[in-house]
């Protein structure tokens, strides 16, 4: 295998960590109100755990209030129980045909849980960046030891896969200071 398909592949395997912390990121609850907060949930319909988004509209109606509005009104009842079911610690208020979601002010101290959160999501980003770096180190050896690969390219190539690694850990440390810095701003 060519070192650029190598270096391309942990790159690859690199950027969805990133991308998958990012994701995670979105569904930490900030200061504003955000369907990223809810949107997983999953909603019991038709005896099948089913994500909210995909039976329900999530709208922003003001900066602390989410709006749901269910496809099927019948399916009201069971959205407000996986809602209070949830670790979210949030009511519903209905009024028949849709909910609203109010969010309190969060305390420093949930402040801080969140931010804790945030810090695991990082962690495990960096996991598994530590292992597409192991995984593209082993490609590399195993070329060089089948001769394909020069010593002097095996040592380039480890080179750039260590600079990727450290490329992409400062990307996370910078995506998990700006989303510290937005959890904390009240």
């Amino acid at each position: 295998m060519p070192v650029d398909d190598i270096l391309m592949d942990c790159e690859e395997h690199m950027e969805k960590a990133i991308e998958h912390m990012r994701h995670e990121l979105r569904a930490v609850r900030t200061g504003r109100a955000s369907p990223a907060l809810v949107e997983h949930l999953q909603v019991m319909y038709y005896d099948a755990p089913t994500p909210l988004k995909s039976i329900a509209s999530i709208s922003v109606a003001e900066a602390t209030q989410l709006l749901i509005k269910p496809f099927s009104p019948s399916d009201l009842k069971s959205i407000e129980k996986a809602i209070g079911e949830s670790k979210l610690g949030l009511t519903a208020h209905s009024d028949g045909k849709q909910l609203r979601l109010n969010l309190p002010p969060m305390s420093q101290e949930r402040r801080l849980q969140m931010v804790g959160h945030c810090k695991q999501f990082a962690e495990t980003a960096k996991i598994s960046i530590r292992s597409a770096r192991r995984d593209a180190n082993k490609l590399v050896d195993t070329e060089q030891k089948g001769s394909v690969m020069t010593e002097d390219a095996a040592k380039g190539a480890k080179e750039t896969i260590q600079e990727l690694t450290k490329q992409y850990e400062t990307k996370i440390d910078d995506l998990i200071e700006h989303k510290k810095a937005e959890v904390m701003q009240v």
